[in-house]
């Protein structure tokens, strides 16, 4: 009797653990900005971009995973995931964002700093506070010799080579400054309103072009109307002078006859 072969059971990695996408809307609002600024930013460009996902980072073990809430890798392709699976993408973030809270920071400066640090070689590691209740509530560091070192400050903003973008807080929000452009990024509600506002202002200058124009319009309408009139007004002055030099040569006529 021929024996059977199992099949090795198909190993599940969860994409939740049931808990919120953040604890403030502030610090929602960071991730989904900062999820959508460098998502534009590397439109085109073979970067893939993401955000509180799971991501395991060794193969079988799904114990062994984390949830960065911002985090950029380079090289891999543009795709939807449910989860990122380190072994099968072969490349670990090269920059990621935590935003913490009291709650989190412990977590965020101990455990998960340690292993960006140490097992997923993250090339840069940020912190952020939205509320300030932590300090420092913003702090980065860049993986040199294989270990974290602290990022300085310049001109109130930290700069990650790996972005070539610098992180600041701009209009009371953290943001991201392309010093090349000497620009600040744009979040997606500022772009959407500036998209409105740009829409509405192109909007009003043809409204205002076609009130131009109907006016422009009406106003060589009358002039023409104008012309008309006094054209027949000389008309009607050249005919009566006509009619009185006429009436006139007839009556010299008669005298003189």
């Amino acid at each position: 009797m021929r024996e059977k072969i199992q099949s090795v059971p198909t190993i599940v990695y969860p994409t939740s653990d049931g808990e919120p996408m953040a604890e403030t809307e502030a610090h929602r609002d960071v991730m989904i900005d900062f999820i959508q600024m460098l998502k534009n930013h590397y439109e085109e460009d073979d970067v893939y971009v993401s955000g509180n996902m799971f991501m395991y980072y060794e193969e079988g073990n799904t114990k062994k995973s984390v949830a960065p809430d911002v985090f950029v890798v380079f090289g891999v392709a543009k795709k939807q995931r449910k989860t990122y699976l380190t072994w099968e993408e072969g490349r670990t973030p090269d920059f990621v964002l935590e935003v913490a809270s009291p709650k989190t920071y412990t977590n965020d400066i101990g455990k998960k700093k340690d292993l960006y640090e140490s097992v997923l070689k993250v090339q840069e590691y940020f912190i952020y506070d939205p509320l300030g209740q932590i300090v420092p509530s913003f702090i980065g560091y860049k993986l040199i010799d294989g270990e974290y070192q602290e990022i300085e400050f310049i001109n109130d903003r930290l700069s990650s080579e790996v972005l070539g973008l610098e992180l600041g807080e701009h209009e009371g929000e953290l943001g991201l400054y392309n010093p090349v452009k000497s620009e600040w990024l744009q979040p997606l509600h500022q772009a959407v309103k500036s998209a409105r506002d740009l829409a509405e202002k192109e909007l009003t200058a043809r409204y205002n072009a076609e009130v131009r124009a109907e006016q422009e319009a009406k106003a060589r309408q009358n002039a023409e109307v104008r012309a008309e009139q006094e054209a027949k007004a000389r008309k009607d002055v050249e005919d009566e002078l006509a009619q009185a030099l006429a009436e006139l040569g007839r009556l010299r006529t008669e005298q003189n006859e």
